[in-house]
């Protein structure tokens, strides 16, 4: 079989596992869940405990000479920035009597241009009548402001065509005399200069006549845009509805902690490096997985599953105790009550056939102190496993959690199984647990994981890792047996025949500037 080394796994690895992000995101559900419960309840208790002010709203008309049935809002827009000046919140403040500075004033009400020509105003006030004092008063402003520029408009507009019409009447007066100082002169061309200067002034007279008009309708103003621009829908407090806002603003409170609580379990999760999916595990520890149990008690309708699959492992583990000659421990990672279950589990089913002693390497003592029932095995601690006649058979209980006696694990056994929590060890720290038993010559014959990912899918069998798993070891004492003669055995699943090798220890991982010190 081809093996890749593992500088090779290290370039193939991807920079970012989607799939593992998914379950170790998936895995922190109550995180995110909590953030998005607390996000809820923030919101309805922000719309219980802030309220919002009284308001009142009301709706002006506002008619524009410019008005063009495809203008794309730009003049109702600019009335409501003109809304926003402190010219017309001025001219309100002083209607209502009021000391307030326009500046603060202009933070309590908004405009909107609903369409072209409707513009709402919305004012928030002490109570519902001083909002609808303030909006009848803004919404005034508003209208004499408009009509006052309108007017404005005007009269510079007749201002213009009277100095045009003077100016007109002053060329007339000039033609008028000529044609008076012309009119004694005879010939030819004093005759074709008289009928120029008759068109002329005929010309300048129906000029005068015509500014003099328009002047006249320009100082009255557009009496239409005047009329136009009024109060459609007089100021009305608006009705709060407290369920609704606490509804609105619970729901807006639920995504924005859902959305805050996936982001920082995602961030959470690529900082701290923690596998979750059995290929993951099995690669940075070099042992396969061999079972799976779950972390707590699982539901009525998976107990029988679990109890069959914690049955299937103790008598996996039996039969290898029994056809060892060495030692067996469980070292645990992330889940010490379970892998003491394990073991007890394991030392009863031994006891049937011998005595047993179950070695406690826990740190504290766990197993040794805890309350025994009646027939369990005998439990040690390390001190005094020693003392135990060699007849007994061992089962080493013991953890490779940060601040382990890598020393000390030898003595509970030269075999493991390591019992490990999905999702609670960094891959730095597997890979110092692969090295460390490496360099205790203690072979892993299987990795048992616990509270693993019911979607995961992916494959923890490590095929170049055969003479430590439990499918290989009956292959392994053969050949020590046989005096180490190699030979070929069929592979699982591929149906290609494979070499073995010689008996190896647990897969040394390359020294890296992660390992956890």
């Amino acid at each position: 079989m081809t093996t890749n080394t593992p500088s090779e796994k290290t370039a193939a690895a991807p920079l970012l596992d989607l799939q593992s992000l998914v379950v170790a995101v998936r895995r922190r559900r109550r995180l995110w869940s909590a953030m998005a419960l607390v996000g809820l309840v923030l919101g309805a208790a922000v719309a219980v405990l802030m309220p919002p002010a009284p308001s009142a709203v009301t709706k002006v008309l506002v008619a524009h000479e410019e008005d063009q049935p495809n203008d794309p809002g730009t003049l109702i827009r600019t009335d409501v920035a003109l809304l926003q000046t402190t010219r017309i919140a001025d001219a309100a403040l002083k209607a209502l009597k009021s000391p307030e500075t326009p500046e603060a004033f202009m933070k309590d009400y908004s405009g909107a241009g609903l369409t072209n020509n409707l513009l709402q105003i919305t004012v928030t006030g002490a109570d519902d009548a001083d909002a609808k004092a303030r909006a009848k008063a803004l919404a005034d402003a508003f209208v004499a402001d408009h009509v006052r520029r309108i007017q404005e408009t005007s009269n510079a507009e007749a201002k213009a065509l009277l100095n045009q019409r003077d100016r007109l009447r002053d060329e007339l007066a000039q033609v008028n005399k000529a044609i008076g100082d012309g009119s004694t002169a005879s010939g030819a061309k004093t005759s074709a200069d008289m009928e120029s200067l008759f068109a002329r002034r005929a010309d300048l007279t129906s000029k005068i006549t015509d500014f003099g008009e328009r002047a006249a309708e320009a100082s009255v103003g557009t009496p239409q845009l005047i009329a136009g621009t009024q109060i459609v829908d007089a100021p009305h407090a608006v009705r709060n509805s407290l369920p609704k806002a606490a509804a609105t603003d619970a729901a807006i409170g639920l995504v924005l902690g859902l959305v805050l609580g996936l982001a920082v379990s995602a961030v959470g999760v690529v900082v701290a490096d923690r596998p979750v999916l059995r290929r993951e595990i099995a690669a940075n520890l070099g042992a396969s997985v061999i079972a799976e149990l779950p972390a707590r008690s699982p539901r009525l309708w998976r107990r029988r599953r679990n109890k069959t699959a914690r049955e299937r492992l103790t008598g996996s583990l039996a039969r290898t105790v029994r056809g060892s000659e060495d030692g067996v421990s469980l070292l645990e990672l992330g889940c010490a009550r379970t892998t003491t279950e394990i073991a007890l589990d394991l030392a009863r089913s031994l006891a049937a056939q011998g005595p047993v002693v179950v070695i406690d390497g826990l740190p504290g003592s766990q197993l040794s102190e805890r309350r025994h029932k009646p027939g369990d095995p005998a439990v040690v601690t390390g001190e005094r496993a020693g003392a135990r006649p060699p007849e007994e058979r061992a089962v080493g209980v013991g953890s490779v959690a940060p601040g382990t006696a890598w020393t000390d694990l030898q003595y509970l056994g030269t075999q493991t199984v390591l019992v490990v929590r999905a999702g609670h060890g960094n891959a730095a720290w597997l890979h110092t647990v692969a090295r460390q038993l490496a360099d205790q010559r203690i072979a892993v014959i299987g990795v048992v994981l616990i509270d693993p990912d019911p979607r995961d899918r992916t494959d923890g069998t490590l095929w170049d890792g055969l003479h430590t798993a439990l499918r290989g070891h009956n292959d392994r004492s053969a050949r020590q047996n046989g005096g180490g003669t190699s030979h070929s055995v069929q592979a699982v699943g591929d149906g290609r025949n494979r070499t073995d090798r010689q008996p190896m220890w647990a897969a040394r991982v390359p020294d890296s500037e992660q390992e956890a010190r």
